[in-house]
């Protein structure tokens, strides 16, 4: 099954604190809803960028996008990322 990564960009002076901050809120999310998936985090990009993620299965992108509204997606190879 396909996996896809959903990321929400933060830029600034203050992204990697509110790209951390949201992943707890992710996290939350995964908990509250008993989603089958626990690969939720944060990446520094630069001092100006992070990012947010959430891995979650093809079958379920949907759903979660819609509720979370994303910023943009990519498939997820975990060998690579």
């Amino acid at each position: 099954m396909h996996q896809i990564k959903l990321i929400w960009d933060f830029r600034g002076p203050h992204a990697i604190q509110t790209a951390r901050h949201h992943a707890i809120h992710l996290k939350e999310y995964v908990d509250i809803e008993k989603l089958e998936l626990d690969n939720t985090g944060y990446e520094v990009i630069s001092e100006m960028h992070s990012i947010a993620f959430m891995i979650v299965n093809e079958s379920d992108m949907a759903t979660v996008r819609d509720a979370l509204k994303p910023h943009r997606g990519q498939l997820y190879n975990s060998q690579k990322d």
